[in-house]
Formats: C-alpha cells, structure tokens, sequence
C-alpha cells in the first residue's frame, strides 16, 4: 500500500499504526488515527495541533500572552490617569501662568500682544529644532506634572481642613479661632432648632387657625440644616455633615462608626463598595479642585484676571465638597443601616431588629477589652 503523509505524520492509512514525527528535536509516536479524527472533527477549517512543550522552569506558556495584555491594560490605565489629572490641568496652569507673565497687569487683557509673543516664540531657533522641540515638550510635561503633584498636596491639606476631623489638635492660634467659631455656630443652630421645635408644636394646636403653615416650617428647617444637621461639633459644615452620621448611628443604635466601619467594610457587597469609593473620590476631587484655586491665587499679583479665575475656583470647589460630603455620609449611614445585620451574622449573634440591642452586641464583640493594670508591689 502506498504510503500517504497527513499533517506531516506517515503511516500506512487511518490504522492503529504508529508513525513518527519531530517535536522540538524529539521523535514522539503519534497515532494517525487520532490525528485523522482531529481533523475531521474540526470541519477542516482547523489543522491538528501537538501539545506545546512546557518550560523548564515549570511555567506554562500560555500565561505570556495573558499577563502582557494585564501590563498593557494596566499601564494604558495608567498613562490616561496621569494625563487627565495632572498633565492637562498642569500645563493649563502653565499657559495661564505664561501668559500673566507675558501681558502683566498693564496690558492683562491685550490679546494682540499675546498673539505676537506666542508668534515669536514659535519663530524661535529653539523653537523650530528638532532637538530643541523635543526638549520644550520634556520641559512642559515635567512643569504640568509638577503643578499637578503641587495641586494634590495642597488639596489634601483643603481636604484636611474641611472636614476637620481632629481640629482641637490644631496649632494654638488656629485651634483657638476654630474652637471659638464651633461655639458661634452652636448658639445659632440652638437657635434656629429652638424656632423649628416651636412651630412643630404650634402644628399640635387644636384650633387650625393656630396652627403655622408649613412654607414656615420648612424655612426654619432650612435655617438650622444650613448650619448644621445635628449640633455642630466642628468648625465646618462638611466636617459635622460626616460627623452627623457617627452621632445618629450612636443614637439609634449604639454604635462606635470608628470601630464599626473596618469591619463592615469587609462584608459589604461589591457594588455598595464602589459607590462608597466613587462618592470618595469625588470628595477628593473636590478638594484637589480647592488645591488648584491655592495655585492660581499667586499668580494675582503679575496678572489680575488670574484672582476671579481663583475665586470661581474657590466657589465650585466649596459647593462640590458640600454635596460630596453630603452623599459620602448618607452611604456611610445607609450602609451601617441595611448591613449591621450581615456583620452580626457573621459574628454568629442572633438575628433581630436593628437597634441598640443588636448595636451593642456587635460593639462588645468587636471592642477589644481594657487590660487590666497590674497590681504594685
């Protein structure tokens, strides 16, 4: 019988004869049965394929391919993040800066004059050199960059300050201009709560005519949750916002949010965590947009259109911050409310009803107990 090759295997036809074939330097028997059934099965649209040889050290490699894709994408992710929050708005800040240098306060709004330096700066010998122009884009970069990395930090301190966690830590002079500024806005949230609390009672009055209307109410709600939602405890709003939900779970239930939330944060479903990130890093954001005004302001003194540039900065950071806040701390609460109950079940207490029983139950287990002091000898 005439011998016949398929797929590079010979043999006498689809027997259970065994011919030969190379693999990597190696003589392997293959069955030419097999190798027939292998391309039949793939409708000849796919030819038959040998086991790829492992490594010697043991890795597959299959796993190449898979985690050079993971580094791109990563590194993509990467790039896009480091230009959109800090090379675009660094080298905004850079042209903004370049041209207060260029115009001054004598002629700040003199857009011909600013046209005509940009044109002699593009006629520039540095300017029209490849070297040159390679050297001017690292220059830009490395300046958008680093008043990006300025940016952040100032933002971390506006952060800081607005939500005031430990403002009675705060230098002497500070501390003491924060502590007197809590104790103004407590008097006037005592007040406006004292008018709210009236009227409500005014609405009990059996005679309807005695009763206030509630366009009334609602202002005067308005007036002491524009100071504060419960008593204020920190100098700025932002900071009692979140603060109010560690008094209200305190309230209602007996809860420690400092204690409580690390391991909360641990039982809670995927998505509630990526809503509690994403309000946080808006709140961040926020704050970086506050770090930017800081940045701008400066530039005042060569430039005066850069001050209203900083202050409508100033105003957008501080609404975004106010309703950043705002969300982050009704997740906080909600969170703790709707889950209190999966922590508990994971710390094997018995199920019931949200409320100071099932709050100082998790509280005990979760509190660490006071070491006791050892007795003098």
């Amino acid at each position: 019988m005439r011998r016949r090759s398929i797929g590079g295997v010979w043999g006498n036809g689809p027997q259970r004869d065994v011919g030969r074939c190379c693999w990597f330097g190696r003589r392997v028997p293959v069955s030419l049965a097999a190798v027939y059934r292998s391309i039949r099965s793939g409708s000849g649209r796919r030819r038959a394929t040998l086991p790829v040889r492992p490594r010697r050290d043991g890795t597959d490699p299959g796993e190449a391919p898979v985690v050079g894709g993971l580094l791109s994408e990563l590194s993509k992710k990467l790039a896009e993040r480091w230009l959109t929050l800090l090379v675009l708005p660094g080298a905004l800040y850079l042209a903004v800066a370049a041209a207060g240098h260029t115009l001054g306060q004598s002629a700040a709004l003199d857009v011909g004059r600013l046209t005509h330096a940009i044109s002699d700066a593009a006629r520039a010998l540095v300017a029209t050199a490849v070297g040159g122009q390679v050297v001017l884009l690292a220059a830009i970069l490395a300046g958008a960059a680093a008043a990006g990395l300025a940016a952040q930090s100032l933002g971390s301190v506006v952060e800081r300050v607005t939500l005031a966690a430990g403002w009675g830590a705060w230098p002497w002079l500070f501390g003491e201009l924060a502590e007197r500024y809590v104790a103004r806005r407590q008097r006037c949230w005592d007040a406006a709560r004292a008018e709210y609390e009236a009227l409500r009672l005014l609405e009990r009055a059996p005679r309807p005519a005695d009763r206030p209307r509630p366009r009334e109410r609602h202002r005067a709600a308005r007036r002491y949750e524009r100071i504060s939602v419960e008593r204020p405890e920190r100098p700025t709003w932002s900071g009692d916002r979140i603060h109010a939900t560690a008094v209200r779970l305190d309230r209602d239930a007996h809860i420690n949010l400092l204690i409580l939330w690390p391991h909360l944060w641990l039982v809670l479903p995927e998505e509630i965590r990526g809503e509690i990130s994403r309000s946080r890093a808006a709140l961040a954001r926020a704050a970086v947009l506050g770090g930017w005004a800081l940045l701008y302001l400066p530039l005042a003194w060569w430039w005066w259109p850069a001050a209203p540039l900083a202050a409508t900065m100033v105003v957008v950071s501080a609404r975004r911050l106010r309703a950043a806040s705002d969300t982050y701390a009704t997740l906080l609460e909600a969170s703790v409310r709707l889950h209190l109950a999966d922590l508990a079940d994971k710390l094997r207490i018995e199920e019931q009803p949200m409320g100071p029983l099932l709050g100082g139950a998790v509280m005990r287990r979760l509190s660490s107990p006071v070491p006791a002091a050892e007795p003098a000898s």
